[in-house]
């Protein structure tokens, strides 16, 4: 069965007012672009996604993830990897201590040999025992993308990840990101300010407004 993120009749509720009203149907491969100005629910989404927002909203509807609902999932069990703007490294672990510390267990030697074929993979080889402050910001952010990816997620959450790099490694970055969701098939949701962002996923774009959860698709 194809993997599918799936929203189902959200709204979402701030005090008595209405943040946003969804239905989305996200299949692997695909990445929806979250768009709107702040206080608009975008990072709310994100958090109902996961299972960690505040108890200052008021939600109704569903979230199912390859057929199953997510709702009374806790967060640790709901299989949604999250990229950030920031790397988000531990500076006490190595490169691929960091990466190891999210995949499932098992064979250490397995896991060791996956780290490695995956860091050469994103041309990072052999950086594996390096620690993460030596690291320029471009490589941060694809050791960032390995730990999501090799944690074996079901759905990607993408939180305004490519606003710290500048130009030249932002494009190159995003499209890494992006090619590893497609060659994964994994449903992805991304919230972002930049324009290019959403322009280069090729896929749907929808705008938040900032009145009664209205919104747009471009």
């Amino acid at each position: 069965m194809q993997s599918s993120l799936q929203i189902k009749n959200l709204q979402l509720f701030r005090q008595e007012s209405l943040l946003l009203n969804l239905n989305e149907h996200i299949m692997g491969g695909e990445i929806l672009t979250i768009m709107g100005p702040s206080g608009s629910g975008k990072s709310s989404l994100l958090n109902w996604l996961t299972g960690t927002l505040s108890n200052n909203f008021k939600v109704t509807g569903e979230v199912w993830l390859n057929g199953k609902n997510m709702n009374n999932q806790p967060s640790h069990l709901r299989q949604m990897g999250v990229l950030y703007q920031d790397a988000l490294l531990f500076s006490h672990l190595t490169v691929a201590g960091n990466i190891a510390f999210s995949m499932p267990k098992g064979n250490k030697k397995y896991r060791q040999e996956k780290i490695e074929h995956a860091l050469e993979q994103v041309g990072l080889k052999g950086i594996g025992r390096y620690h993460p402050d030596h690291l320029s910001g471009g490589q941060q952010a694809r050791v960032a993308l390995l730990r999501v990816l090799l944690s074996e997620p079901k759905a990607i959450l993408l939180d305004e990840p490519f606003s710290k790099l500048d130009t030249q490694l932002r494009i190159d970055t995003r499209q890494l990101v992006f090619d590893q969701i497609r060659e994964h098939q994994l449903p992805a949701i991304m919230v972002t300010h930049d324009h290019s962002d959403a322009e280069a996923t090729k896929n749907k774009v929808l705008t938040l407004g900032n009145k009664q959860g209205d919104s747009y698709v471009r």
